[in-house]
């Protein structure tokens, strides 16, 4: 597979406000992008580096997604792999990554898994969650807190911008969050 090489833009965005307000914002930085000209090398492609974690790895927007729908993108994480061992690496979670990782969470420890639950919650609902908050909960297995947490706040900004018309992030809430 060929590799083409993208505009990089460090950028952090907001998360509060209403969901419409942090949609624009991420949709209002989309609409900068160049167009490009034609197809494969010839196509305009984005790397948006839009968190860091505690590890130092950065959350990134790849720009187009593979799928390449309108102002779709896919959520990678630098240095991850959340494919099964034996299986072609994926550094882009799926939902399916984070509920097994909560669901275990949740299981081994459920009154620290409240306090991720409230901090998910937090996210949801258009606030942001500073990286004290997230250090304060050590599961000591798993993606750690601000990884989870992280990826949740795109997860839910991607949903919003791709379900514009319908739920957005309220779907991925009800069926990927697990109540304590």
């Amino acid at each position: 597979m060929p590799q083409y090489k993208h505009n990089e833009i460090t950028i952090h965005f907001s998360n509060e406000g209403t969901r419409n307000e942090v949609r624009k914002r991420v949709v209002d930085k989309l609409f900068k992008e160049v167009p490009g000209t034609g197809n494969e090398e010839n196509a305009s492609r984005y790397l948006y580096y839009v968190e860091t974690l505690s590890t130092g790895d950065r959350i990134y927007l790849q720009r187009p997604a593979n799928l390449h729908n309108g102002f779709d993108f896919l959520i990678c994480v630098e240095n991850q792999n959340y494919s099964p061992k034996g299986k072609r690496k994926r550094n882009y979670p799926k939902h399916d990554d984070l509920i097994a990782d909560l669901q275990m969470k949740k299981r081994a420890n459920p009154e620290l898994y409240r306090k991720l639950y409230h901090l998910i919650r937090k996210v949801y609902e258009c606030h942001d969650v500073t990286d004290a908050e997230m250090a304060e909960i050590d599961f000591g297995k798993g993606f750690d807190t601000d990884h989870v947490v992280k990826v949740f706040k795109w997860f839910f900004i991607e949903q919003d911008i791709r379900y514009w018309n319908y739920s957005g992030r309220m779907k991925t809430w009800q069926e990927t969050v697990p109540e304590p």
